[in-house]
Formats: C-alpha cells, sequence, structure tokens
C-alpha cells in the first residue's frame, strides 16, 4: 500500500514538473475520499470495561460559506445591464452593487467546454472537451469524457463536508453515455453533486421541457403557465430548504446552471411584451448606445475603441421594413426571457435573505458560457435544430405570418446573428469564434457580503473559467487534491482569483491562456494577443475557401493598451506576431489541442460513426408502453427505409393515440391512431409544407392488431423522400410519399416513446402527450442501411 501511494506521488510530480514539490506531496488533507477514522476507544470482554468511540463524519472547515456558482447559456458581454446591456436585470444589478464586476473575465466561446473548465479547474483540452460533446472524437483532448485525474469541484466539496446539489444544464456527456443504460459516472451525480434536476444536453424547449431528477427522466406535468426557469427556481429553493432543515450548520453547493438564453427563446408573453418597441432601432444603433453607457458606468475604459461590425452582418438600416419587423421581435423575446430569468435568479437570493444565509454565501455569477449565439445566421430562425441539424432554411413569409408565435412554443427560435454582435458590445465577433473577445470574453460577478468589503467596484485582472474552481477552494480553506479514488490528479492551471478582492490595482496572476475551439485560435500573453482570423460563420458546417487547418491568417493585439481588440498590430510587428504563434503551437501541444479541426461537418460525422459503432443495430424491440429511449440509444430513422411493427389491442371503444413517436414537430415522427384509424406524420420542419401526414381510412378493429408503418427510401443521399405505407393486420390500407426526411430529431433531449409522445409534441391532433388507450405489447423497429434505396415493406 505505501509503494502504491509513493507511485502516485511521483506520478503527479512527473506530470506537474519537480518544482512543485513542496505544494503536491499528498498529505490526509489532500486524499479524497478521507481515510477511514482510527478506532480510539477501548474494547474489553464486556461492554461494562470498554469504551465506545463513535466515528465522526466529516465536516467542512468552520465557518465555510455556502456557495451558489451560477452560469446562464449564450448570454453576451453586454446583453445584461449590468455590464451596460439594454436588458434590465436588477437582481444582477443588485449582486454586482453588493459584490465586484470582473471585465476581463473570459470562457471558451461555446458551452460544454466552458462547463468542462469551469468545474474542474483545467482547461477544456486537457479535460477532453474540446467543443461540445456532440462532436466528440478519438483523440484524448476531443472525446468528451472528464478523466478521473480531474475531479470536479463538486466532489471534492462533497468529500469535505458539502451538500451538494445542480440545476439546469448539463451539456458533459458524450452520445453513447446519455441514456437510462448509464454509465453514469459523467452525469452530475457521478461528477460529485448529491442532487440533480435538469436537462441532459445542448438545450431544451422551456414549456415542453425534458427533464431528470438525479438518473430518471422527470418530465413536469403540462400545464398552462408553465416555464422552465420557474420551475428550476422553485426547486432550488425547496432544495435549500429541505438541506438547512436537515443540517442548518452545514454549508451547500449549488451549481445553478439555467438554460437561458440559449435557444429556443422563449418566456412568458408579459415578459417578451414588456420590451415592446425597445428595438425598432436595430442592432447597429443598440450598439452604439450601450458602448456609451458602459463607459458611463465604468465596465469598460473610458479609451476603448467600439469595434466594426464584420463582414457577413448586414447594416440594420440595409433591411426591408418587414424584416426590421420580425427581427426586432425577436430580440424582444431574447429581452424578456433574460429579464425573466434574472428574476427567477432574484428568487432565490431573496429566499437566501429571508432565512439568514446570504451574508455567509459566496455567490459566484457567471453571465454567459461563451459570448452571444451567431448561430441564428443572417436573417434568424423559428427552427434552430432544424436550421443546424437539418439545413433547413426558413420561409421569410411565414416569419412575417407567424410573428405572433415567436417565444411560444410553436417556435424553437434564435435572432439573427447581428443581434448577438450587438450582445457581444464592444468586441468583435460571436459565440464559437474564440480568437475574438466576443467570442470568449463574458460578464463575471462575485458577492460574498460577510468578506468582501469592497462594493459596487470593478476589477479588471485577466482571469479565466479555470480559475473558478481553484477560488472556490481557497475561499473555503481546502487544498487541491492530489490523489481521488487511488487516481494521482493532475494539476489545476487556474489560479485563485482572491487576492483581487481587496486590491484593484493587483498585479495579474494569469499571464498566459490559450484558446481553441474548431479552428479558431488565440494566446494571451504579458498583456498581448494573437488570434486567427475566422473562416467560418457560426451556423456553417465548413470554412469558406478551405485549406488546410495550420493555413489561417494570424492577428496581434496589445490587450493593455486596446481593451477591446480593435486595433491588428501584425504587418507593424511581425516578428513579435511569430514568436506568438510559435508560443500557441506550444500550448497547444501542452495541453491536448491537437489536431486542429476546423470542419464541424466531418466531426459530426465522426462523431455519429463512433455512436453508431457503439450502439446502432438493424432491429430494435421495445416491450411496454410508457418507454422512453434518448435519440442517441434509439434507431436512426432519418435518410433511410425502415419499419415500424406495433402489436396492440384496440378497445372496443376504438383506438387513440400514440403507438411510437420521436422528436417534435420541429422535426420528428409519429405513429398513432386518430378516431380509430392509423396515421403516420413526418415533420421535416414546423412549417406547412414540409409536414408529410399519411392516415388510413377505415378504423382498426378492436382486439389485437398488427399496425405496421414501412418507409420505402428513394435513396441518392441524404434527407431525401419515399414513400410510407401503412398496413393492418397484413393488409394495405393507406401509402403515400413523404417529401424530404430530417437527419436530426428536434429539439435537443427529445426521446423516442412508446404509447405516448412527450416533450414537444410532434403532432397537434392529439392532446396531452397522446397516451395510447390500448394496450400495447410491443414496438418492433427494422432499418436499412443509411441513404441506400431499400424497401422493407416486402420483408415480413
Amino acid at each position: 500500500m505505501l509503494k502504491l501511494k509513493i507511485r502516485s506521488i511521483f506520478l503527479v510530480l512527473a506530470a506537474m514538473g519537480t518544482t512543485a514539490l513542496a505544494q503536491t506531496a499528498a498529505t490526509p488533507d489532500t486524499v479524497l475520499p478521507h481515510p477511514d477514522p482510527v478506532f480510539h476507544g477501548k474494547i474489553g470482554r464486556t461492554v461494562a470495561d470498554s469504551r465506545a468511540d463513535y466515528p465522526k463524519s466529516v465536516k467542512a472547515p468552520k465557518g465555510a460559506p455556502n456557495i451558489l456558482l451560477v452560469m446562464t447559456d449564450d448570454v453576451g458581454f453586454s446583453a445584461s445591464s449590468a455590464f451596460g446591456g439594454e436588458i434590465p436585470t436588477p437582481n444582477l444589478d443588485h449582486l454586482a452593487h453588493d459584490g465586484l464586476r470582473y471585465n476581463r473575465f473570459h470562457t471558451t466561446a461555446m458551452c460544454s467546454p466552458t462547463r468542462a473548465a469551469l468545474l474542474t479547474g483545467r482547461n477544456h483540452h486537457e479535460v477532453g472537451t474540446a467543443t461540445v460533446t456532440d462532436l466528440a472524437s478519438g483523440y484524448p483532448g476531443y472525446n468528451g469524457i472528464i478523466p478521473h485525474n480531474a475531479t470536479p469541484i463538486a466532489r471534492i466539496l462533497r468529500d469535505n463536508g458539502y451538500s451538494t446539489a445542480m440545476f439546469g444544464k448539463h451539456h458533459n456527456l458524450i452520445r453513447t453515455e446519455n441514456s437510462q443504460s448509464g454509465p453514469f459516472n459523467q452525469w452530475p451525480s457521478g461528477l460529485g453533486f448529491d442532487y440533480f434536476y435538469g436537462f441532459i444536453g445542448g438545450d431544451t424547449n422551456q414549456i415542453h421541457p425534458k427533464l431528470y431528477r438525479n438518473t430518471q427522466p422527470a418530465d413536469p406535468v403540462p400545464s398552462p403557465g408553465y416555464f422552465l426557469d420557474r420551475d428550476l427556481a422553485d426547486d432550488a429553493i425547496r432544495w435549500i430548504h429541505n438541506q438547512k432543515a436537515a443540517a442548518q450548520d452545514k454549508p451547500f453547493f449549488v451549481y445553478y446552471a439555467p438554460g437561458t438564453a440559449h435557444s429556443p427563446h422563449q418566456a412568458p408573453r408579459e415578459w417578451i411584451d414588456r420590451f415592446k418597441g425597445k428595438f425598432d432601432q436595430g442592432w447597429d444603433k443598440v450598439r452604439e448606445e450601450t458602448f456609451l453607457r458602459q463607459k458611463a458606468m465604468g465596465v469598460i475604459p473610458a479609451d476603448a475603441q467600439l469595434t466594426p461590425r464584420p463582414a457577413g452582418i448586414p447594416a440594420w438600416d440595409s433591411l426591408s421594413a418587414d424584416r426590421k419587423k420580425v427581427y426586432a421581435r425577436m430580440m424582444e423575446v431574447f429581452a424578456g426571457m433574460l429579464a425573466f430569468q434574472d428574476n427567477q435568479f432574484g428568487r432565490i437570493v431573496d429566499e437566501l435573505r429571508r432565512m439568514g444565509q446570504l451574508d455567509n454565501t459566496l455567490i459566484v455569477f457567471i453571465e454567459g458560457d461563451n459570448g452571444a449565439s451567431g448561430e441564428g445566421t443572417e436573417q434568424g430562425t423559428l427552427n434552430e435544430i432544424a436550421t443546424v441539424g437539418n439545413d433547413f432554411t426558413d420561409n421569410f413569409d411565414y416569419m412575417l405570418k407567424h410573428i405572433d408565435d415567436q417565444g411560444t412554443d410553436r417556435t424553437y427560435q434564435i435572432y439573427p446573428i447581428g443581434w448577438a454582435w450587438a450582445m457581444d458590445t464592444p468586441f468583435q465577433w460571436v459565440k464559437q469564434i474564440a480568437s475574438h473577445l466576443g467570442g470568449t470574453r463574458n460578464g463575471l460577478v462575485i458577492s460574498w457580503p460577510q468578506h468582501i468589503k469592497a462594493h459596487g467596484e470593478v476589477r479588471s485582472q485577466f482571469h479565466h473559467v479555470i480559475d473558478i474552481t481553484p477560488t472556490l477552494l481557497d475561499l473555503v480553506g481546502l487544498p487541491q487534491p492530489t490523489e481521488v479514488d487511488g487516481v494521482p490528479q493532475a494539476h489545476m492551471e487556474g489560479v485563485s482569483m482572491a487576492y483581487t478582492f481587496d486590491d484593484a490595482k493587483a498585479a495579474d496572476r494569469r499571464t498566459k491562456q490559450y484558446f481553441e475551439l474548431l479552428g479558431n485560435r488565440a494566446l494571451y500573453q504579458d498583456g498581448w494577443l494573437v488570434n486567427t482570423t475566422p473562416r467560418r460563420m457560426p451556423w456553417m458546417k465548413s470554412p469558406r475557401g478551405k485549406k488546410s487547418d495550420d493555413d489561417y491568417e494570424w492577428e496581434l493585439y496589445d490587450l493593455d493598451h486596446d481593451y477591446s481588440q480593435s486595433r491588428n498590430l501584425a504587418k507593424e510587428m511581425p516578428d513579435k506576431l511569430k514568436a506568438m504563434e510559435d508560443a500557441w503551437w506550444q500550448e497547444a501541444a501542452r495541453n491536448q489541442v491537437l489536431p486542429v479541426d476546423d470542419d464541424v461537418q466531418s466531426r459530426d460525422r465522426m462523431a455519429a460513426m463512433i455512436t453508431m459503432r457503439m450502439g446502432e443495430r438493424s432491429e430494435y424491440t421495445y416491450w411496454a408502453r410508457d418507454t422512453s429511449v434518448a435519440v442517441d440509444a434509439a434507431p436512426m430513422m432519418g435518410s433511410r427505409s425502415f419499419s415500424v411493427l406495433a402489436r396492440v389491442t384496440v378497445p372496443k371503444k376504438g383506438g387513440e393515440g400514440v403507438l411510437m413517436a420521436v422528436g417534435s414537430r420541429m422535426g420528428g415522427w409519429a405513429f398513432y391512431l386518430k378516431d380509430g384509424k392509423p396515421v403516420a406524420l413526418h415533420a421535416f420542419s414546423h412549417e406547412p409544407q414540409d409536414q408529410f401526414r399519411i392516415a388510413g381510412k377505415t378504423r382498426v378493429p378492436s382486439g389485437k392488431a398488427l399496425i405496421r408503418y414501412d418507409f420505402d427510401y428513394a435513396g441518392g443521399g441524404l434527407q431525401k423522400g419515399g414513400i410510407l405505407h401503412i398496413s393492418v393486420n397484413g393488409k394495405e390500407v393507406a401509402s403515400g410519399p413523404v417529401g424530404r426526411t430530417i437527419i436530426v430529431p428536434a429539439g435537443l433531449g427529445e426521446t423516442l416513446d412508446i404509447g405516448r409522445d412527450t416533450g414537444l409534441t410532434v403532432s397537434t391532433e392529439y392532446s396531452g402527450n397522446g397516451a395510447f388507450n390500448g394496450d400495447i405489447e410491443r414496438v418492433d423497429i427494422k432499418v436499412a442501411p443509411l441513404m441506400q434505396a431499400a424497401r422493407l415493406s416486402a420483408t415480413p
């Protein structure tokens, strides 16, 4: 055992360098879990001559604070009024008034990488999360799996006497591990959280979310006025009540990560309508107004420059009156969503205040996991997943006609890139563009009333999301662990930010930080930034004018004297440019960034092939109603022939409801009985011309029945059409064309359901979740090879 312990210590030292010897030697405090307590009592022949010594549970350090860590989603630096934005967020404003604003804080430019870095204190490639886990591939920095040598903050705190809970978005699971078959070690419960309530994946519907409690599905019962942000706040408050009721003096760690304001942009109508007309001036003017407010507030330096609009983003004045009308409403919806989320966050803070817990609660609020999202293209979309995943383009006339649908469950919308750019004032670019501050600089507020004496001040030290976990450990009074579950721990690259609390002029302790995401690269070093010039707009799957991944133009900025990255000095200082470019490649090699790949389409194909190799088969059987399967564990039904065979018992009064459904009305398939007659519906998108419905004309007789749906794909590539046949008890009763087929069911988190249709339903012809009113013995699905013409309807 001693040899193993010594070997573990030296493995850690080898990874960190011998200079860290004094800091990394394993001690009982740095090895988790803590050793079982030694018995100090006495054992005699009887109780009379014995002395008990009951083992004591681990307790947090004396005075350790509660911790509320908040991270919103796709919210740019300048969206919130706390950082000069147009959208009022009074609760974040109040938090900043009582604490500190950080105006040079950085993320990775995308959600999964930022969240992995946040929770582990390590760079995102170091913890296998180079990009979103949906695009995981077979390289160490890209496999989407947080390694055992990078134990997350929740596990460290839990093993040191904290109660831990997570609410909201968890986008750190690879496709093959997001189903009920597990494994669950990368779910929140496997990362150190005692309790989890939220969703798995990049986003979910705010009105019909797909939720989990710990590892079990926990879809809310559909009800008028339901919104996920309110539900998450309710559940967080309820958990805090119960935690403090059971152990008043035990501190908690709550990681609160609502999906706001990722698409779909949805909010209560009364919150959206508060902003009617507020954005009619357009994104160019909003950006100018925001810039002036930021300077007046002191959240950006007085000499900061407003960067120009990038090519590819249209000027507001170039748009037609109808486009201005639609786009302004899209921004009103976004504003309503963010303002509503701030209101829900405020309810949590108010409850902590009412309970007397606020003064000793450390609140770290990161406004956005990356810059604002430009994935909505130049015109925005009412169906983001169809746009990104299924090459769908909105019909603008439809968008105009259905402008009142915005913000409701009839859309899965996201605004045009122009608004994203405006929400990243004064910087260039947006989410995904890790080379520029518009993608990576986010607002940060830290408040701890009992310990941070400075109120309402701005801090301008350069910091990164990897610095949060070391900061929390430092403030709690815990060392970074050297060994967890027998695994030597990799060194945390992050540094504590506590030195900034009392000294606004303290010298930066983070002097170097690399950035890379989907080929966009940058390196900050001693006040300078070297970065590549983007070649791909955020919604594009491949770069324009595709060249080799290392054939990018590079830019150079002096951030100490150019806050907003506005003056490119590359031509004036070629030697400095080359030296820093070389330094970026050195950091890339050290942090598992290589190989660089900027082609999203090739990554997507690779991830899909990994999923297929690990779980794809040609036949699937589901044995009962109320079965729900994650899409990545279910048959891929797009761009291929398939058969769905349902063995059912139809009641005497006639059959009604869903036999099988996958996806939603934004993109999906549903097979059901309507007025006793069999129906198949394929939604390529939400628009009427993309809804393909085939139905029988006679009722399915009562009693046992075999209902079969066969889709014969025409072949010829992806997303082509075919003929769908319906048969009952061996006799064909209907057939008809399906014009085009989806690749990706929409939205994210939707499941394949037997006997019902959970989440946002595929069809509006059934009420609620369309629960089937008969019995389902089993449903069998057969699939043919992808993209090949085939006729399974001829097989038994």
